[in-house]
């Protein structure tokens, strides 16, 4: 499966088929593995067409802005544009832009202000602790223990990991046909944890399969 990479652009939604596409824009906190997912999945919106626009809205960021608080706070804008775009159109809600935020938890400070303010703005995320690590893992087993914010023990994990020239880029033999098992082991990692304990401290944890779903509108894989 080929693979392109991701570009800075907020374009206006493009048609398919005489059908507007609803656009997506993405602000990830990794400029390799959650963009080569993401590449993925834009291949496989394309070969089902799929009426979705994928752009990564930050690839030319560098590392020093990648932090959840940092992107949250480019997106906010760009949502309130977006919403404000949308209401003059009078878009329906299918169509309506998302804009949605990938990070971890690691060791960054801040990510419940980042929450906070995503909620607020309308900025969707997608999150996982202690990384993303975790849902490509969660693709070939359970994911049990807790990582105290620690990714190298997740990756260290990864059944491919001595397989490959470079273990922060996702590969589709390590991902395609595996997406129903990887949700239901999520649901289930996931479950251990109380509705009352805020989610930067639910360890291990991710919900991307959210993304996947309501911002692709891919539900297998």
């Amino acid at each position: 499966m080929s693979r392109t990479r991701g570009k800075d652009t907020l374009g206006p939604s493009g048609q398919r088929r005489g059908k507007r596409n609803r656009v997506v824009h993405v602000f990830t906190e990794d400029e390799r593995t959650e963009t080569s997912y993401i590449d993925i999945m834009k291949e496989l919106i394309k070969e089902r067409g799929l009426p979705v626009e994928v752009h990564i809205a930050n690839a030319s960021a560098p590392g020093s802005q990648r932090k959840p608080l940092d992107l949250v706070e480019a997106a906010v804008p760009l949502m309130r544009k977006l919403i404000r775009e949308a209401e003059r159109n009078r878009l329906r809600e299918e169509l309506r832009p998302q804009v949605w935020c990938l990070f971890d938890r690691d060791h960054h400070p801040e990510v419940d202000r980042a929450f906070r303010q995503a909620k607020q703005d309308k900025v969707r995320v997608a999150f996982s602790n202690p990384c993303f690590e975790v849902w490509r893992l969660l693709h070939h087993k359970d994911v049990n223990g807790t990582f105290n914010q620690m990714c190298n023990l997740v990756t260290d994990r990864l059944p491919f990991r001595n397989e490959v020239d470079n273990i922060k880029v996702v590969y589709a033999d390590q991902i395609l046909g595996r997406y129903k098992e990887a949700k239901r082991r999520a649901l289930r990692m996931n479950s251990q944890h109380g509705d009352h304990l805020p989610l930067p401290k639910r360890d291990p944890y991710t919900d991307v399969f959210h993304f996947v779903e309501q911002g692709l509108g891919i539900t297998s894989y």
